[in-house]
This record gives C-alpha cells, structure tokens and sequence, in this order.
C-alpha cells in the first residue's frame, strides 16, 4: 500500500521563511487597483472622460419628416393635383413634349448649380454633339447626362436603391464596379423612409445626397435623382417632376426640417404648373402652326412642326437631324415658317442662326 503524497501548505511555507525582508514589496492599497472594474455600488459615468457623446439620432428621422409631411398635407394635395394634370397632359401628348420639359428642366436648373448651358447650346449637343469649348466640355457632359436621365430610362429605385442607383449614376460605366460608400448611404436613408409619400421621399433625397457625395456634379445629381423619383407618384405620363421651371425655390430649402419641404413642395408645385401652362402653349401652337401650313407640300413642313415642339430650339444642322431632309429643304422651310409668323430667329446673326417656335 502506498502513501499518500503530502502536499505542502504554502502558509506553512510562508511562515518557514522568516520575517519580511526590507526588499518585499507591500501589497497594493484596493484604491490603486484602478485597472479593475468598479464595484456594483459605484457609478461608471465617473471612470469615462468628459467629452461629448456623438449623436446617435438618424441623420434623416423618418419621424420628423413624417410630421413635417403632416403639417404640410394642404400643400402636398395641391403639388399632387397639379402634377397630376401634368402627367395626363404629358400621356395624351406627343412624345416630343417630354423631352422638350426635360431640356428646358437642365437649363434652368444650371443657373442654380453654376453650369449655366443654355437651350440653344444643349440642343446643340444632345442632339449632335457640336458646341462644346475646353471651359465647358465638363458642364456640358452633366447637362446631356442629366437630359438623359429625365427623358429616358428607369429610376434610381428601380431593381432597389442600390444596384438601381449605381444604374443611374453611371458608376459602371465611369469604372467603378461596386458601389461607392455614399450610394449605399443614401440607399438606406431611403429605404428607412420608404413609408412616406413620393414627394417627401425625393426632398429627403435631395438633401441626404448633398449631404453624402463628394462628386463635382453632386447638385446636378441630387436634383435629377429627386425629381426623377418624385414622379412614382404618377401613371407614367411624366418622367420626372419639375423643379426649376419656375426658379429654384424648390432647391433653396434651408433651415428648419419643415421649411425645408415647405420650400420643396411650394417650388415643385410652381414649376409642374410652369410646365403645364408651357404645354398649353406649345399645344395652341402646334394647331395653329399645322393650318398655317396645310398649303405646303413635302414631307417637311409637318415634320419640322414636330422637331419644333420636341426641341425649345432648332438650329439648320439640328433640324436637318432631326427631320432626314436636305439642308436646302430645311432652310427654305424654316423660311417660310418665319414669313408666316410660326418662328422666330433668336440669335440676330446671319450665320449660325437658332429658331424657336413662336409661341
């Protein structure tokens, strides 16, 4: 049978070794054991530093938004009536009249953002790529991006906010092939708002994209991106609600949360009426202009009436384009359109001359 093993108290052991030699350290005092957690009764604010905590609020709290949205709901039935009358305008009318909207939109609008292209010279390029300087090649590239955009393909929520604005911004095709940080930023604010109304919604856009992009263009970006999306509220006549028809009321929005959408909807509602109003004229016209005419024979003349309501302005090479005639076919047309009133020559030159429908 084998002993058990004595295992050694180490009290006893402490003791065998004599006194405190002059070289033992004390044991540490509780008070500094300051690497410890503090005890239950003690209060943790105590241990952290003073500096501030960072506000951990939604940078656009669909909350606040929502009762914005309330108090201004007078506001935003009359901005929807209006848009509304536009939209059906714009689906019993002629395809060009969209695009027309949309050029006059991108004109108006780089007075705000400081491109400042004019329609004649965005005619120019959207149509046949002339007209660009070294100043303003840049500009112009965002105006005819911009252009397209409003006139034509899907919105930047189609197939979901973030592959659906990677689409519409072009990142692909500016060689990014993810998306960038900002555009998942702004695809989940929208996302967390996605239970307000469509107009709400695009404000919100508007300003968060401003808020998140680092771009160049990013006014231009915010601004299409808005109104683009502002326009699911309709039946698809409109491709986007006006936004600076009228000025850029809708786009000056500082301030307070509410004065921010109470200038919103006050500017889109004036410049979707701008538009309406704009679309009485050029029907009015279009009428007038087809009896002037009906004397005329050629295909020409009823095809240059449609170049000329598509298009704010029309230069010879464009409306030679635009119509598949001969340059002499065009000008002696355009003459006869002018001695009989229908347009007017905008430029004074007696080269390089623009025409415009007299309205």
């Amino acid at each position: 049978m084998k002993p058990k093993p004595v295992i050694p108290d180490p009290d006893e052991e402490a003791a065998e070794e004599g006194p405190r030699s002059i070289y033992d350290v004390d044991p540490p005092e509780e008070e500094d054991l300051w690497f410890l957690p503090p005890v239950d009764d003690e209060d943790p604010e105590g241990f952290l530093p003073s500096v501030s905590r960072p506000d951990r609020r939604l940078l656009f709290d669909p909350k606040d938004w929502r009762a914005a949205q309330s108090e201004l709901s007078a506001e935003l039935a009359d901005l929807a009536v209006t848009f509304g009358a536009l939209d059906e305008r714009l689906r019993a009318g002629p395809r060009g009249w969209g695009h027309r909207l949309a050029l006059m939109e991108v004109s108006d609008l780089g007075w705000w953002t400081g491109d400042r292209i004019s329609v004649d010279r965005l005619a120019l390029w959207t149509g046949l790529r002339i007209g660009a300087t070294s100043d303003d090649v840049q500009a112009l590239y965002r105006a005819g991006w911009a252009v397209r955009r409003l006139s034509s393909g899907a919105g930047p929520s189609e197939g979901g906010w973030d592959a659906g604005l990677t689409v519409f911004l072009d990142r692909q095709a500016q060689g990014i092939e993810d998306a960038p940080e900002a555009v998942i930023d702004l695809a989940e604010v929208m996302r967390n708002v996605a239970g307000l109304h469509p107009v709400t919604q695009a404000a919100i856009g508007f300003h968060a994209w401003r808020a998140l992009s680092q771009g160049i263009g990013q006014d231009t970006e915010a601004a299409i991106i808005a109104a683009r999306h502002a326009a699911t509220m309709g039946r698809g006549g409109a491709l986007f609600m006006p936004l600076s028809l009228s000025g850029p009321g809708a786009l000056r929005g500082a301030g307070a949360l509410d004065e921010k959408l109470s200038a919103w909807i006050m500017g889109a509602g004036q410049a979707s009426l701008a538009a309406l109003l704009h679309l009485d004229r050029v029907s009015a016209w279009d009428r007038r202009a087809r009896e002037a005419v009906s004397d005329l024979s050629g295909r020409t003349p009823p095809v240059l009436i449609d170049a000329l309501t598509a298009w704010p302005m029309v230069s010879a090479p464009l409306a030679e384009e635009l119509t598949q005639a001969s340059r002499a076919a065009v000008q002696r047309n355009l003459d006869k359109f002018s001695d009989r009133g229908l347009i007017r020559e905008v430029t004074g030159q007696g080269r390089y001359r623009v025409w415009t429908a007299a309205l």
